[in-house]
């Protein structure tokens, strides 16, 4: 697919989190849509995926260590063909296979259960150390918040990572900048991130726009020719990406959109067709 159509895409996948989160009336839109054209490039280009097919085992496996952004995965999970589009209407609803964190015993297309900030990134080294074991050529790929990686885990799971060179696992940081109770430099900054990567034997792409294709696609082309390390790409984004009065506000980390938002986000995202 073209940049351009990809774009067009992120733009679905970014409905489709608008659209759950207010069926749900709760849920995580911020980080949701700050992370939806990566995701999208994951899904629709980078990944050996057979949605016909979730469980196939040579598929590429994806791990969603920032787990309350569920309804992100859900999004290009359903625009990919993994399960109906009007599935994401039940997010968080009782009985639904569409829970607010990922559960990869219910949804088809989810290789990890998550949502414990830092533990999804240890289970992703584990499938890449594991591909390398066997001898399988499946890669492994993980999104973690700029705030998750605040936790001790994350830099566990990093140095063994890197200490036996797994060049099949690529972590990606959704770096917008706000977590949960303010900007991470206000909480708990984990400045400088790239460095700190660096310092774990980590091969390090600095990606200037993650809500740009074009750099997004460069990002995983240049990450897919790295030999002998993990990759770490850090990818500055804007927190609730495509919808106005999201972007860049931390009171939309975790808030659903009433009827009246639901609108004018919907229209925003229409004036993009």
């Amino acid at each position: 697919m073209t940049d351009t159509e990809l774009a067009r895409v992120a733009h679905e996948v970014r409905k489709g989190i608008v659209i759950g989160t207010h069926a749900a009336k709760s849920g995580h839109p911020g980080g949701s849509l700050s992370a939806a054209d990566m995701l999208t490039y994951l899904y629709f280009e980078e990944m050996n995926v057979r949605p016909e097919e979730p469980r196939w085992e040579g598929r590429d496996r994806f791990v969603l260590s920032k787990g309350h952004a569920a309804p992100a995965l859900y999004a290009v999970l359903a625009e990919r063909g993994f399960f109906p589009k009007k599935d994401l209407e039940a997010l968080r609803h009782i009985g639904s296979h569409l829970q607010g964190h990922p559960n990869m015993n219910d949804t088809p297309g989810v290789d990890m259960s998550t949502g414990s900030l830092g533990q999804g990134v240890s289970a992703a080294v584990g499938m890449a150390l594991a591909a390398k074991h066997w001898g399988d050529a499946y890669r492994t790929y993980c999104l973690l918040g700029d705030g998750e990686i605040e936790e001790g885990q994350v830099w566990e799971a990093a140095m063994f990572a890197g200490n036996h060179g797994l060049d099949n696992l690529v972590l990606i940081v959704d770096h917008n900048g706000l977590q949960i109770d303010g900007t991470i430099e206000e909480v708990n900054s984990a400045m400088p991130i790239a460095d700190k990567f660096r310092a774990f034997k980590f091969h390090v792409i600095e990606l200037a726009d993650g809500n740009d294709m074009a750099q997004v696609r460069a990002a995983f082309e240049a990450a897919r020719a790295v030999d002998g390390m993990p990759v770490a790409i850090v990818a500055e984004t804007v927190k609730g990406k495509g919808v106005s009065f999201m972007e860049g506000q931390v009171g939309w980390h975790g808030k659903a959109p009433n009827d009246e938002q639901f609108e004018q986000a919907m229209a925003e995202l229409s004036k993009e067709d």
